[in-house]
C-alpha cells in the first residue's frame, strides 16, 4: 500500500507521497474544476478533474466510479450551489434567501440552515458548496442583493461564520460534514451601476475597512475554501491579485484552504477583461496570483500544461496548489470513503418533518413589521379576508433565486416548481380557518415576463434575453378589485420575481413591476384595511401615496418553503414579529446609497429635491407590543487600548403581548486621523420579555472592536473620544448615547 492509501498517517505527509506521484497532466486537472453535464469520461478519465460541479443525480455514481478507476485513484469532490437549502434536488429543504433569513438577526438560524442543508446534501454526494455570501450590498440596483446578509460588515461575519460551522460541522470525516465556500472574495459587490461583475471603484483601504473583514473572520473560523469575485479593482482583476490573495489573505490571515476562482474567472481574462493573449498566459497568471482550482475554464488544462513547459508557471506553485486540494479531500476522508448517493439516507433526511419545522421556525423569526395601524394582529372572531396579488400564490418567487426553477440547473429545467412550498394563499387558507375566517383569491396583476428565446453566452452560462414588465390587464385589476370590495381585510402581496434579481440580472430601477402600482394604488382607494406583504429579492422603492393609505406593512423578502405558514400566523397573532432590517430601504433609486454607516463629510445633508432620509433603516422593524429604553449606564468612561468597554440598558416591554427585541450596541469615534463611518454596528442581543417585564441588557466590548484603518492601510486604535449608541435600531433619534475615551 502506498503511504497516500495509509490514513494513519498525517495529511501533510499523504499529500507529500502522492504529489510525488503524479504526473504534470493529473496535477493540473486536479486544479479544474468543470461542469459534469459533459462528457464524464473525458473529463475524469482523459483530463482528470479534481472536481465536478452541477452533477445529475443519475450520474453521481458513475462519475466516483470513474475517479476509483484511474490510475492513482483520486476520489472527485462534487460540488453544488447548495446556496439556501439543496434547491436543486426535488423534495428538499428549501429555506429563505441569506437576506431573509439576516432578517431574524440571530446567526443560530444561519448554523440551523446550513447544517440541514449539509444533512441533506450530502446524502446526494456532494461535499461541497459554495456558499455563504460574504459581500456587502451597498447598491440596491445589484443583481445579488438577495444572496447576501445585508450592508453591515458585522452582521455580515456573524451570520457568515455561523453557516461555515454549520456546513463543515465538528469534523470534516462526519459523513454529513461538507465544505464551505466563503466568497466572493472581496469588493465584487462594490459595482458599477449597480451592473453585475463590473469594475469595482475602490482603494485597498476601503477594501480594507469594511470589505475584508467579513472574510478574516471566517478565514479564522476555517473555511475550507473561498471564491474570487469576477471584478477587476484597479484594473487588476481579482483572479489575478497577488496582493490581496498572497500577501493578505494567505499571508496576513494564515489561510491554508483552497482557493477557487468563479464560473470561468481564467477565460474571462482572455475573450472578456482582455489582459492575457492566450489561455497559456491567464493559467499561469492565475497560479502565480495564487489560485488552486479553476472553475469552468476547459482550456486550462492544456495552457497550465503549456505555461509550465514554458517556464511561465514553476511545477513548486503548481504543486503547492495541488497539496491543498488534496488535502481537502483527505481531511475529508473521501479516499477511505468517496461518499456518493444514499438512497436510505435520502428517504431520512429530505426534507424530512424535522427540517420543515425547523424551516418554518426561521422564517416566523425572518419576517419584518415595518408599518402597523392598529390593523394587525386580526382579533375579530370571523370575517372574509382577500389575498390578492401576483406573488400570493407564487413559489417560484417564494423561493427566490438559486432554487428550483431559477435558471442554474438544466437537468431540472427551467419550469420546475418544487410541490411542497406553503405559498402566502396556502397559509392564509390554513391558518384563516383555524381562526373562523374565510378567504378569497385574486391575483390582480402580473409583474414582468422574458422577451426573447435564453442564448449561451461566451462562458456556457445561459443568457436571459431582456426582462419586460407585464402590462397592466384590466380585467385582472377589476376582478382583484371586486374580490377586494367584497373582503373584511385584504392581504396584497406584491414585489418582484425571480427574472428580476440574481446573477447578471440587475436592475435600472427598483420601482414595483408591471401593474402592480396600480393593482396598489385601486386596492386603497376602497378605503378597506389592507395589509402588503412585499416578497422580493431586495429592497424596493415604495409609492408614499399608497404606503401612506396602507395599513400594515410586512417584508418577508423571498422566505422559502415555509413562508407563506409563518406570514399567516404572523397576520394572526399565533406569533409575534420580531424581525429587523439589515439593509436600508430608499425612498428613490436615485437616492442611493442609503447604507446606514456612511462616511462623514459632502455639502449639506440632502438633495435638493430629497432628503437622504431612507424609507426605512438598517435595524428596524415594529413589534406588536411596545419597548422602551431607558438607564444607559457606562462602567467604563476610560479604558485602554486593550481594555474592554462595560455598559448596560435597561430594556422594557410597556404593551400587553410578548415582545423579542433586539438591542442594537453601535460606536461612533468622534475624530479620526482619516474620513470614517459617522457610526457602526459592534454587537447586539435579542432580548424576550413578557408584558410588564423589564431588563438590563449588559454589553462587554473590546476596545479593538473601535478600531479604523488608517491612511497607511492598517487597522488601529486610536486613542480620542467615542459615542456609545444603544437602541432598537439605527436611527439617531432612537438611540441613546453614553460618551467614553480610549487612552494610549
Amino acid at each position: 500500500m502506498h503511504p497516500y492509501r495509509d490514513n494513519s498517517l498525517a495529511t501533510a505527509e499523504r499529500v507529500a507521497d502522492l504529489v510525488s506521484r503524479m504526473t504534470l497532466a493529473e496535477k493540473v486537472g486536479q486544479c479544474m474544476q468543470l461542469d459534469a453535464q459533459g462528457d464524464l469520461e473525458d473529463l475524469v478519465t482523459r483530463q482528470n478533474v479534481g472536481s465536478l460541479l452541477h452533477v445529475p443525480p443519475d450520474s453521481m455514481a458513475r462519475a466516483i466510479e470513474l475517479a476509483a478507476a484511474t490510475r492513482l485513484g483520486i476520489p472527485l469532490l462534487l460540488a453544488d450551489d447548495c446556496i439556501h437549502g439543496h434547491s436543486f434536488w426535488p423534495g428538499a429543504t428549501i429555506f429563505g434567501t441569506q437576506l431573509a433569513v439576516a432578517c431574524s438577526w440571530r446567526p443560530e438560524n444561519a448554523r440551523r440552515m446550513a447544517r440541514i442543508t449539509a444533512v441533506e446534501a450530502t446524502s446526494t454526494g456532494f461535499k461541497w458548496t459554495f456558499s455563504p455570501v460574504l459581500c456587502i450590498a451597498r447598491d440596491l440596483r445589484w443583481g445579488r442583493v438577495d444572496e447576501t446578509f445585508g450592508e453591515d460588515p458585522y452582521l455580515i461575519g456573524e451570520f457568515a461564520s455561523a453557516m461555515v460551522v454549520g456546513y463543515q460541522g465538528e469534523d470534516l470525516r462526519d459523513e454529513t460534514s461538507m465544505l464551505a465556500t466563503a466568497k466572493h472574495f472581496a469588493g465584487y459587490s462594490e459595482t458599477q451601476g449597480g451592473r453585475d461583475a463590473s469594475e469595482a471603484d475602490i482603494s485597498r483601504r476601503k477594501l480594507l475597512s469594511w470589505f475584508t473583514p467579513p472574510f478574516e473572520r471566517v478565514a479564522r473560523e476555517g473555511s475550507g475554501t473561498f471564491m474570487l469575485g469576477y471584478q477587476a479593482i484597479d484594473g487588476q482583476p481579482i483572479t489575478v491579485n497577488s496582493w490581496l490573495l498572497n500577501d493578505v489573505l494567505r499571508g496576513e490571515w494564515g489561510y491554508t484552504g483552497v482557493l477557487v476562482t468563479d464560473w470561468d474567472n481564467v477565460g474571462r481574462m482572455v475573450w472578456e477583461q482582455k489582459i492575457c493573449a492566450d489561455y497559456t498566459e491567464a493559467a499561469a497568471r492565475a497560479m502565480n496570483a495564487g489560485n488552486d482550482m479553476t472553475m469552468t475554464t476547459p482550456q486550462f488544462y492544456d495552457g497550465a500544461q503549456e505555461a509550465v513547459r514554458r517556464g511561465l508557471l514553476e511545477e513548486s506553485t503548481l504543486d503547492a496548489a495541488v497539496g491543498r486540494i488534496l488535502a481537502c479531500k483527505f481531511d475529508l476522508g473521501l479516499f477511505e470513503n468517496p461518499g456518493g448517493p444514499d438512497v436510505e439516507r435520502q428517504r431520512a433526511v429530505i426534507g424530512c418533518d424535522e427540517h420543515r419545522q425547523s424551516n418554518l421556525e426561521i422564517a416566523r423569526e425572518s419576517l419584518v413589521l415595518l408599518t402597523n395601524d392598529g390593523a394587525l394582529p386580526i382579533t375579530a372572531s370571523s370575517g372574509t379576508i382577500a389575498v390578492i396579488g401576483p406573488n400570493a400564490d407564487s413559489p417560484a418567487t417564494q423561493l427566490g433565486d438559486w432554487a428550483g426553477g431559477s435558471g442554474q440547473c438544466s437537468w431540472l429545467g427551467r419550469d420546475y416548481v418544487p410541490a411542497r412550498v406553503v405559498t402566502v394563499l396556502d397559509g392564509v387558507r390554513h391558518v384563516a380557518a383555524t381562526h373562523g375566517w374565510q378567504v378569497t383569491h385574486s391575483t390582480g396583476c402580473g409583474i414582468a415576463t422574458i422577451s426573447g428565446d435564453w442564448g449561451i453566452g461566451k462562458d456556457g452560462q445561459p443568457q436571459m434575453p431582456v426582462i419586460t414588465p407585464v402590462p397592466p390587464d384590466e380585467n385582472q385589476l377589476a376582478e382583484a378589485v371586486a374580490t377586494a370590495s367584497a373582503a373584511d381585510l385584504v392581504v396584497l402581496v406584491l414585489g418582484d420575481n425571480v427574472l428580476l434579481t440574481g446573477e447578471g440580472r440587475s436592475t435600472a430601477t427598483l420601482e414595483l413591476q408591471g401593474g402592480q402600482l396600480e393593482l396598489w394604488r385601486r386596492i386603497v382607494e376602497l378605503g378597506k384595511r389592507v395589509v402588503v406583504v412585499l416578497i422580493n429579492g431586495k429592497p424596493l422603492v415604495l409609492p408614499p401615496s399608497a404606503l401612506e393609505k396602507t395599513s400594515a406593512l410586512i417584508e418577508a423578502f423571498n422566505p422559502g418553503d415555509m413562508g407563506g405558514q409563518a406570514i399567516a400566523e404572523l397576520i394572526f397573532g399565533d406569533i409575534e414579529p420580531s424581525g429587523r432590517l439589515p439593509i436600508s430601504f430608499p425612498v428613490h433609486a436615485g437616492q442611493q446609497p442609503v447604507y446606514y454607516n456612511q462616511i462623514r463629510g459632502q455639502h449639506g445633508d440632502r438633495y435638493a429635491d430629497l432628503t437622504q432620509e431612507p424609507a426605512f433603516a438598517f435595524g428596524q422593524g415594529l413589534s406588536y407590543s411596545q419597548v422602551e429604553y431607558s438607564d444607559l449606564q457606562l462602567d467604563t468612561p476610560t479604558v485602554g487600548v486593550d481594555g474592554r468597554i462595560l455598559a448596560s440598558v435597561r430594556v422594557a416591554n410597556t404593551g400587553d403581548r410578548v415582545l423579542t427585541e433586539t438591542v442594537q450596541w453601535y460606536v461612533r469615534d468622534l475624530v479620526t486621523s482619516v474620513t470614517w463611518a459617522d457610526k457602526e454596528l459592534k454587537s447586539f442581543q435579542r432580548v424576550t420579555l413578557m408584558p410588564g417585564e423589564s431588563t438590563d441588557v449588559s454589553l462587554e466590548l473590546p476596545a479593538t472592536a473601535c478600531s479604523i484603518v488608517d491612511s497607511q492601510a492598517v487597522r488601529v486604535v486610536e486613542p480620542g473620544d467615542f459615542d456609545l449608541l444603544v437602541g432598537p435600531d439605527s436611527r439617531n433619534a432612537r438611540l441613546l448615547a453614553a460618551s467614553f475615551s480610549v487612552v494610549a
